[in-house]
Order: structure tokens, then sequence, then C-alpha cells
């Protein structure tokens, strides 16, 4: 799956903030499970919402909660990401069934929800290393699927219209994470300042809005075992009512991060590896979405790059104050300048283009 929480010490039956038997206690009260023992384990990979899988017989479970702790403020919203796939259980976007919320902070110490264990495939690297050509294209043809599909979701027939609010959401996201960058500074970045002060005198004209994933990419897919099928979309913990082209080109950011970094494609031999490039990928999403970006494409990335800079600058504080779930907090929040740098780049390049 998608998160990580550092394993039990001591008591085998604690983990954290919560016992065990507690939370099998509420399980059976809810009927979720039967009698019999449950079993909990850490799942590993992500950065923010502690996540396990339980086992009771042969059921298995994931449970998502808060970290403990003093949290930003919208941070790790578990509730939100509970609502959300709820909402789109009958819908074109694949995800897990859902199961229950629940806030009462003395079973598991902090609000969580339960949902499916996926069993498939989750990749990280986007080079798809042990694929063929044929194996490779036919991921990111159901990638772009996906996020075609989240866009094209009305929210109100889905009872998403209340989730975040239409309009004008390049300038609150750009407020936002300004903002959440300023209070978690662990270091000064100057390409990040930078972006601050352009991006919000350069935000092109005219709105769209959807509902956004907010960290869609390929290690957020659960893929069937065998197929190039997606089984699920996980960690929606950033999800809101937004702007389609910006949620799609944080998607595209891979073509713009060398893999030498960080989670990119920039750099590789694509043809040869099968994978279309960011022309192609982006025409099949327009062509299937009717949505118009190209021509301030260059915006969009630099906004996301920024954005994603000021999440790791998150990380980073998290790791500095002893509260980050996974072991590799630090060496993540420093990938922030860099980030930002490349940036910079894309919004001088847009600016030029415009003179």
């Amino acid at each position: 799956m998608s998160d990580a929480s550092a394993p039990p010490s001591g008591d085998s039956n604690t983990y954290g903030q919560f016992r065990l038997e507690v939370l099998a206690d509420w399980l059976r009260g809810q009927g979720i499970i039967e009698h019999g023992a449950l079993s909990c384990q850490p799942l590993t990979g992500g950065q923010s919402n502690p996540t396990f899988l339980l086992k009771n017989g042969k059921q298995e479970l994931v449970l998502r909660k808060k970290p403990p702790g003093v949290l930003m403020a919208s941070a790790h919203a578990v509730d939100r990401e509970y609502r959300v796939m709820k909402a789109l259980q009958n819908s074109d976007v694949p995800v897990p069934t859902l199961y229950a919320f629940s806030e009462d902070l003395e079973i598991v110490g902090t609000p969580f929800y339960l949902m499916e264990f996926l069993k498939g495939r989750v990749m990280v690297d986007q080079s798809l290393p042990d694929m063929s050509t044929a194996e490779r294209g036919a991921v990111y043809e159901e990638m772009n699927r996906v996020i075609a599909a989240l866009h094209q979701v009305d929210p109100s027939a889905v009872g998403l219209e209340t989730f975040g609010k239409p309009g004008n959401y390049f300038q609150r996201q750009i407020a936002r994470w300004s903002r959440q960058y300023l209070e978690a500074n662990t270091e000064h970045i100057e390409s990040l300042h930078a972006l601050i002060e352009w991006l919000p005198q350069h935000i092109p004209a005219g709105d769209q809005t959807s509902i956004v994933h907010g960290d869609y990419r390929l290690d957020n897919l659960v893929f069937h075992p065998t197929q190039p099928r997606a089984l699920g979309l996980l960690d929606w913990e950033l999800a809101t009512l937004g702007h389609p082209m910006a949620d799609f080109a944080y998607h595209c950011m891979s073509w713009h991060i060398p893999a030498t970094l960080w989670r990119g494609i920039a750099g590789l031999d694509l043809a040869a590896l099968g994978i279309p490039d960011e022309r192609a990928y982006v025409k099949r999403y327009t062509d299937a979405t009717s949505f118009a970006g190209e021509e301030h494409w260059d915006f969009y990335i630099a906004y996301n790059l920024f954005r994603m800079a000021a999440i790791l600058q998150g990380i980073a504080r998290r790791a500095a104050d002893g509260t980050a779930s996974a072991p590799d907090a630090k060496e993540t929040g420093n990938k922030a300048r860099p980030l930002a740098d490349i940036g910079w780049k894309y919004a001088q390049r847009y600016e030029s283009a415009r003179r």
C-alpha cells in the first residue's frame, strides 16, 4: 500500500498510541470482523498517515490513521480521504471498498478509517525496468485513463459539490503552500521564495473545476498482479475541488525531474522504453477530456514543482521534529531545493515565451 509507521516496540500488541485488543473489540462491535485473533503490521512507503494491514483469519483490511502529535492545519485529512473514496465507489475511477470511519480517539488514538486491502502491484520506479516496451506503454495508458476519468466525474453527481471551493484554485493553492513553506521552513531556498512572489502574478486567465487527487502518480496506484489494469487509486489526503490541468500537470512532473534526482523519467530514452513522450501523453489526456492547457503548460509545471517543494519542506520539518512516519523523511525533504530550482527555470521560460 502507501504509507509507513514505525514498527511496534515493547508490547507486541501495542502500536504507537493504540492497543490491538481495543481495536479488535471495536471492529467486532461494528460487525467488520468475526471472532478470532486480529494481527496488525505496518505498511511501508509513504511520508504521511500511518497505515496498517489488519488480518483476521482470511480477512485482510487496511487501517489508515492520522499521526499523533501537533499537526499543521488541514494536513493528514483522513476524513477527506474517506469521503472522496466513498463517493467514487461506483464511478470509473478505481478505488478500494470503504468499510468505516471513526473520530473516536479511544480506539487507535487518532481519527482513522478502514478499507479493503488490494492485492496487486505497487510500482515506484517510473521507468518500469522489469517490463517489456508493450507493457510499459499499457501501464502509462492506464494511468492516463484513470486521471482522465477522475476529472470527468461531476462532483455534484457523487455528493462532492461541497468538497472544496470552486474557482480561484491557483490563487488559493499558491497562498496555502507558500504559507506552509514559511511555517515549516527548515532552510532558505532562494528559488522557492522567487516562485512565491512570481506565481500569483502569472496565473493564467480562465478557470475550470473538477475533483482533483492532489498527489496522482504511479506509486499511488495499485495494479492488477499481471494485467496493466489499476485496481485502486490511493492516498487522497490532498484531494479537493480544483483545476484539472493543475492536477494533471502534477502527474506530468515526472517528464521534467531527472531519474537521478527523484521519481522522474527526464533524461531517459523514452522511445526505447516504450514510454510516451510528454507531448503525446498530454494529447491523449486532452483528447479524452477536451480540456486545453498546452498554452500555459510551463506555468502549470512551475506551479507544481513549487507545490512539491513546499510539501517536501513540510516533510523536512516533520523529520526535524521527530514526527515523520517514514525513515527516509530527511532525505526526501532535502529534495525541496533542487525541485524548486527546476520550477524557477520553467517560470522564467514561461515568462520569456509570453513577452
